[in-house]
């Protein structure tokens, strides 16, 4: 079998870092400071469910670069409560039908797009198409096909591009990261991520109709352990097998329930990992030739926890991550800081989503992959 090959896809994750960001018709050098900068960028959320509710909205309010200006949702009612909650103006609130006029709101700068799988690429395209920043929540879509479309349009519009990988902001997984390059307890050598939650209370929801999801577990917290590995060990993986299992078929008709998958990596390292949609449990572990550090919680949104073989308590203050996420992204646009979470990022891991279910369709067949440094950031 010939690898998995993305060579074409070895662009500088920071594309597009050099040069100027425009705020309000003035040209801003890279370098300035956050203490300079007066404007605070324009969100609008499309889609308000249950993460734009209670986790995306509330962060808004505490962002110190961008503030929650515009709703988009099918919903008359939800149009209703959410301007009047956050006092958005009727201008600033659209549907999916007439989203694409957003294209001559100036107080809108960024797209969220907080929507099921299968309509990330055409919101993100549109959003592009408009003229606006684009935020994509993960997965970034249902294939490497319309992640492709995703990116040359953002290219294609000069706007900028990002996937809701929240983690990286957050100074747990910054300090996995630390370790990861810096090696205090020598080469790594295992990398164990599980990422699940129980989920059986609504079978009508759309995370499990495939044609909505595109998968179930894989595609929803597995996205976080594919990172946990690649993070945790600092190195794109070289190959992967991997299992599907269920204990409730008459539940999960459509989607998998259950998928463990091993990597390996160019140094002889070994990662693992395991996502459900039928357990509760997110966990980081990282060994090495020396000690080993911990997350448990490693990937809810907090507070996290962390601990090494050396007697550490990793701890730190905690704080809403997507607060953090979209300051990051808001910082990009407006000081040409380095983009943490590209659109390259987002289509590496669908690559690595779409050799998983590869494997295990060939009854869990080792699928090589060719990723280069792809998605790697320090």
């Amino acid at each position: 079998m010939k690898p998995i090959n993305r060579r074409t896809f070895s662009k500088k994750l920071s594309q597009g870092l050099a040069g100027t960001a425009l705020v309000a018709g003035m040209p801003l050098a890279c370098g300035m400071q956050n203490d300079k900068i007066k404007k605070k960028l324009g969100v609008a959320l499309v889609g308000l469910g249950t993460y734009s509710t209670y986790e995306l909205a509330p962060s808004l309010q505490e962002t110190k670069h961008c503030q929650l200006a515009g709703i988009v949702t099918g919903s008359p009612e939800k149009e209703k409560v959410w301007a009047e909650k956050y006092n958005i103006p009727k201008e600033n609130v659209y549907n999916y039908e007439n989203f694409d006029r957003i294209v001559n709101n100036p107080a809108i700068d960024i797209v969220y797009v907080v929507l099921p799988n299968s309509m990330h690429a055409d919101f993100c395209i549109r959003a592009a198409k408009a003229g606006k920043h684009v935020i994509c929540e993960k997965p970034m879509a249902v294939s490497v096909t319309e992640c492709d479309a995703i990116i040359q349009a953002c290219e294609k519009a000069n706007v900028k591009l990002s996937v809701g990988y929240r983690l990286h902001s957050e100074p747990y997984t910054q300090e996995v990261k630390r370790y990861a390059k810096e090696k205090p307890f020598g080469a790594i050598q295992y990398v164990s991520a599980d990422a699940a939650y129980f989920s059986r209370s609504n079978p009508e929801q759309w995370r499990l109709n495939r044609k909505l999801s595109g998968g179930g577990a894989l595609m929803n917290m597995g996205v976080y352990a594919i990172q946990s590995v690649i993070y945790g060990t600092g190195m794109n993986p070289i190959s992967v097998k991997a299992q599907e299992f269920s204990t409730r078929p008459d539940y999960f008709k459509d989607t998998d329930e259950t998928i463990t998958a091993q990597f390996e990596f160019e140094t002889g390292a070994i990662g693992n990992i395991m996502t459900s949609h039928s357990a509760n449990i997110n966990r980081l572990f990282v060994t090495s030739e020396k000690g080993w550090l911990e997350l448990n919680p490693a990937n809810n949104y907090g507070p996290l926890s962390g601990r090494t073989s050396g007697g550490k308590e990793i701890k730190f203050p905690h704080e809403r991550q997507q607060k953090l996420q979209m300051d990051d992204f808001s910082k990009h646009i407006l000081m040409g800081t380095t983009n943490i979470v590209p659109g390259e990022m987002g289509k590496r891991d669908m690559i690595i989503v779409e050799a998983i279910y590869q494997s295990i369709k060939e009854g869990g067949k080792t699928i090589p992959l060719d990723l280069g440094t792809m998605g790697i950031v320090s």
